[in-house]
């Protein structure tokens, strides 16, 4: 499961939250260690915080840096990446995720239609065009659910997503489309639609993913 912008904060909350005094240098190595690596782990690769997870590990290994000093800086580093992510500033890190998620399953799915199965490659493709429905609406504040706190539809969160301007009109109507074929090969319809337009939509929820990260 992909951590989301709250799991994240957690995570680096639990390392802050790590008592900062330490008895010996075992223990001072292990408290430095820590927090460098959580930079490492949950920031941005090729951002300051990462290339500074580098910088200070140089440093301690060639001793231009003492331990104590490095331990305090780090722990600043990590509340510096904690403040961004809870402005919202390293959000595209998590849509990174989400498409790297994605985009494993379309490979599964391009597979299954190269192989001649056309209805399991339909199915697999337009369930990662609702999940990325839903992760759009999360994104852009709108709820998933009913008021009774049933999922709402596909088609519904499509609507939404087209009236809260997050995608044109013209893109919604190809969704509407990509859901149809979708819902008729999860309900057995195998005869209602052919390879080629499976093919099509592969591609097509692979292209509405890129410009449209969630």
């Amino acid at each position: 499961m992909p951590l989301d912008q709250e799991a994240i904060i957690k995570q680096i909350d639990e390392v802050l939250a790590k008592p900062q005094s330490v008895g010996g240098s075992e223990d001072l190595s292990r408290a430095v260690n820590m927090v460098l690596s959580a930079i490492h782990r949950l920031a941005p690769p090729g951002s300051t915080y990462a290339n500074s997870v580098e910088r200070y590990e140089i440093q301690i290994t060639k001793g231009i840096t003492a331990s104590t000093t490095a331990l305090g800086f780090a722990r600043g580093t990590l509340r510096a990446l904690r403040n961004d992510y809870e402005s919202g500033y390293l959000q595209s890190v998590v849509e990174l995720v989400h498409a790297d998620i994605f985009a494993d399953f379309l490979e599964m799915a391009d597979y299954l239609i190269q192989q001649g199965y056309k209805d399991p490659a339909a199915v697999v493709a337009g369930s990662v065009l609702e999940e990325h429905l839903r992760k759009l609406c999360d994104k852009n504040g709108i709820s998933v659910v009913k008021p009774d706190g049933t999922p709402k539809k596909a088609d519904t969160l499509n609507s939404e997503l087209a009236s809260a301007n997050v995608y044109p009109k013209l893109e919604q109507k190809s969704i509407t489309a990509w859901l149809g074929l979708r819902n008729s090969a999860a309900h057995g319809k195998y005869d209602e639609y052919d390879q080629d337009q499976v093919a099509t939509l592969i591609q097509g929820v692979r292209e509405f993913a890129i410009r449209n990260p969630a």
